[in-house]
């Protein structure tokens, strides 16, 4: 099993900051709905705040309903593995999501408003006569929503649950990394029920624009993920220099016959090294048409470079902390270059078949 140490400081450092741009709309939400029923049910048209058992509701859902999703995902292990196209789609729709409800914090259209998840209506009205249960009933049903919309590092969690075959690993993964995720939520959730109306409109101003960028770095990921010209690719070819080197005899820096410019040295067993700045090497060299057998090792990575992914090959694989992989595949017959990634498409390299 890996090191749920580990897991559970990833969720500290980056999964809370990653899933509050995707999930917080539903925090949100949950504590809107509490403050409007406490209105109503004061009579008087007093305002008052919701307090903390609202956000306590729903991060305690979500945390049982990501639980109880890694021992499904464990249990069942590879036969729910996403393809590299499935994780595309569901990062798409995720991207949309993100700007709907950056919409409609931002009030731009009444159409944004369709983007905010709400508790099943039949059971919302079965349970109205209780204030009690609905209080508690809506923010958890919310919360558990939130496994529909997993953010890209939670995807990977996901994945590390899948690969471990185990039920009650998966378990443990995901309990452990949701758990790490969960102060932040708490902390900006209670903060903002302590701002007055003024304050707290600006600041679901400044979320609504930080969900944007969010969303749009998000959108670099998921293009380069798809194997289609993204941001980051568009900006380098725009700056790349362009400029010939004359050949000399004897000399191995001289233009090739593959196009890539310059000659290098093939490995078709190479290792990868995973830490916290991404991959390193980011360029591999391998043999046209020949087996390579990449040794995947991870020492110090915590974010999604520990979910590895040649989308064109479809091939992926996790590697947790202190761990090695092993991807193997047959390079094309022809000269190319193949990208490899992340699961979010944020750290990349590129091998190249010459």
């Amino acid at each position: 099993m890996p090191n749920l140490f580990v897991i559970f400081g990833t969720g500290l450092l980056t999964g809370g900051l990653t899933c509050l741009a995707v999930q917080g709309g539903l925090l949100a939400t949950a504590m809107a709905q509490e403050e409007e029923e406490q209105q109503e049910g004061d009579g008087h048209g007093e305002k008052k705040r919701p307090g903390a058992m609202p956000i306590i509701w729903f991060l305690s859902a979500k945390l049982l309903a990501y639980t109880i999703l890694g021992f499904l995902l464990g249990l069942l292990g590879s036969a729910l593995e996403l393809s590299v196209g499935a994780s595309v789609i569901l990062q798409f729709a995720v991207i949309i999501f993100m700007l709907g409800t950056a919409g409609n914090l931002l009030n731009l259209h009444p159409i944004f408003r369709y983007f905010i998840i709400q508790p099943p209506r039949f059971l919302t009205r079965r349970l109205r006569s209780q204030a009690k249960s609905k209080s508690i009933f809506a923010p958890a049903i919310l919360g558990a929503l939130t496994i529909f919309i997993p953010c890209g590092t939670t995807q990977a969690m996901m994945a590390l649950a899948i690969s471990s075959g185990k039920a009650f690993s998966g378990m443990a993964i995901l309990f452990a990394f949701i758990l790490g995720t969960t102060p932040l939520f708490f902390i900006l959730g209670y903060f903002v029920t302590k701002m007055g109306d003024s304050m707290q409109k600006k600041f679901y101003k400044f979320a609504a624009v930080a969900i944007i960028f969010l969303a749009l770095f998000s959108l670099n990921g998921a293009l380069a993920l798809a194997g289609v010209p993204n941001f980051t690719s568009v900006w380098e070819s725009l700056n790349k220099p362009n400029y010939f080197v004359e050949p000399v005899p004897g000399d191995n820096y001289g233009p090739t016959n593959n196009g890539s410019g310059f000659n290098n040295e093939t490995n078709n067993n190479p290792t990868i090294t995973i830490d916290s700045y991404g991959y390193s090497p980011k360029t591999l060299y391998v043999g046209v048409g020949e087996k390579v057998k990449i040794t995947l090792k991870n020492d110090d990575g915590y974010s999604c470079a520990q979910s590895f992914v040649i989308p064109s090959l479809n091939l992926r694989a996790s590697v947790p902390p202190g761990t090695s992989e092993i991807v193997e595949f047959t390079a094309p017959d022809k000269p190319t270059t193949i990208p490899f990634m992340c699961s979010m498409g944020m750290y990349r390299g590129t091998i190249i078949v010459e």
